[in-house]
């Protein structure tokens, strides 16, 4: 952000806040933006991010994920503060937070610490995310305006995730640090402006919160994904543990969903769900983000890891993929009214499987045209059928539970990032695992680190060197490959089925 466009924004806070109303959309989509991108900017710096801290499979994977995570379950709760307490406060704190969290994980000196960092970040996330749709609400009184804004809001949210990793192969050349803390100057920037900006929010402190449902929640859907992963890897205790880990979440999101029905307030509008095409936009945008975010992980490690490419270079090779999800995201907005919700969402969901189909012929070797050609189909098919999926779920909701309607899509795009890294990525270490063979010439204990993922295979690899180096690592690879073409099967499986089952549930229109 320039001087110029600081400035800007100060003139502009001088003005009534219906005046000032595109200053403050670009304001929040800033905001949003940060908070997107930081979902999928680690996936290009695993790699060195391996090599500075050396952590393991599952600590791995709860870096990148426990961001999502911690977002999703906060951001109901949080909405219900920002409603309660007032929104601009909840940003600015947000934000405060926000850029503390992401000096703390630059220079996290174990993994561990990171997590713990990386959590913070998805608690300053989740405080300023809700409130950035409740504002454009707010400023924005005209339905026509209003509609442009939303969209321009939903593109941003989208597409924050697919330029994540884009960001993050430019900063992880520098140093894997820098991916967090350019977070600190551009925040700077953002809170005096969103200060002087951003308009106050009627208090309504005698709206009741429950803090048992804050509770059942968040613990819940982390319970869920902690039994995942360690079902997946078991580093931390056996499986059946693990399975009464995931079983006790799935209790706990059962007694939150009941709870929900007895509330005359609640935090979810579970009455929402029971219309039909509701429900099926939530799914579309869950299974979405979930196939774009999870293939991301999995394939910026095979350019990287197995291609040998750099990461600014495998950056560059991800490129089509946010380009075409930008497309696709202009494209939809004509689309969308020609053909209808059903053909839309159900298409672009069949477009993503169709698009993901040819890498389960790719070995080790490079297909730079076809990578490319996947990665259009990719971006595309999913942002047409994220926009459509909003489209229905806003559609289905009526007015009154617009908000209710707004907080469960915001949920579904978080859920399904974090869901996505947690399945696709507990798929990928449960084949990898076992597929990757003794080297002779490399330790035992050597050969236990590379089982626990590529990164840390060619980071054995480069230590004992030599002929057992290179075998190592190319044993890994093929194993990694392997592991990859199961993900994608169960991937292409369940894009598909989804598709289909849009295709039989949405009405014709």
């Amino acid at each position: 952000m320039t001087v110029t466009q600081a400035a800007s924004f100060v003139r502009a806070a001088d003005r009534d806040p219906q005046d000032r109303r595109w200053s403050i959309l670009v304001l929040l989509c800033l905001s949003l933006l940060l908070i997107t991108v930081d979902a999928t900017v680690l996936h290009i710096a695993v790699p060195a991010l391996t090599a500075a801290l050396e952590p393991s499979a599952v600590q791995l994977l709860w870096i990148i994920d426990i961001y999502s995570l911690v977002v999703a379950p906060l951001l109901i709760m949080f909405g219900t503060l920002g409603d309660k307490y007032g929104r601009k406060r909840l940003v600015l704190w947000g934000m405060v937070l926000f850029g503390l969290a992401s000096a703390g994980a630059a220079f996290a000196p174990t993994p561990l610490t990171l997590i713990l960092a990386r959590a913070l970040l998805g608690v300053g996330g989740a405080m300023i995310m809700p409130a950035t749709l409740s504002l454009i609400r707010q400023v924005f009184t005209d339905r026509r305006e209003r509609a442009i804004a939303l969209g321009v809001w939903s593109a941003v949210a989208a597409a924050g995730a697919a330029v994540g990793p884009l960001i993050g192969g430019v900063l992880v050349g520098v140093w894997w640090g820098a991916v967090f803390l350019i977070n600190v100057p551009i925040l700077l920037v953002l809170l005096p402006a969103a200060k002087r900006l951003l308009p106050e929010s009627r208090e309504r402190r005698h709206r009741p919160w429950d803090a048992p449902s804050a509770v059942l929640s968040v613990v819940g859907i982390l319970a869920l994904a902690f039994g995942l992963k360690e079902a997946g890897s078991g580093s931390l205790m056996p499986f059946w543990a693990s399975v009464v880990v995931f079983l006790a979440g799935l209790g706990l999101l059962v007694a939150f969903v009941r709870r929900q029905t007895r509330l005359p307030a609640p935090f979810l509008e579970i009455g929402l769900f029971r219309r039909r095409e509701f429900t099926t936009g939530v799914a579309g945008v869950l299974l979405g983000v979930f196939a774009l975010v999870g293939l991301q992980l999995m394939l910026a490690q095979y350019l990287q890891l197995v291609l040998g490419d750099s990461p600014v270079r495998a950056a560059l090779r991800m490129l089509p993929l946010v380009l075409s999800a930008i497309t696709g995201g202009l494209a939809a907005a004509h689309i969308l009214p020609r053909v209808g919700m059903r053909a839309t969402m159900s298409g672009g969901l069949a477009l993503v499987a169709l698009a993901l189909t040819p890498t389960l012929t790719w070995g080790v070797e490079g297909h730079p045209v076809m990578l490319a050609v996947c990665f259009v189909g990719i971006g595309f098919g999913v942002q047409v059928a994220l926009l459509a999926a909003s489209d229905t779920i806003m559609a289905a909701a009526p007015e009154s539970q617009a908000g209710g309607a707004a907080a469960i899509e915001e949920t579904a795009y978080e859920l399904g990032a974090g869901l996505g890294v947690a399945v696709l990525g507990t798929i990928t270490t449960i084949v990898y695992a076992p597929g990757l063979p003794s080297v002779p010439g490399v330790p035992e204990g050597g050969m236990d680190k590379a089982r626990q993922s590529l990164a840390a295979a060619a980071h054995v690899a480069d230590e004992v060197g030599g002929s057992a180096g290179g075998a190592l690592l190319d044993a890994a690879r093929w194993a990694f490959v392997n592991a990859l073409h199961t993900t994608v099967v169960v991937s292409v499986v369940l894009l598909s089925l989804t598709a289909v089952v849009v295709a039989m549930l949405l009405s014709r229109d």
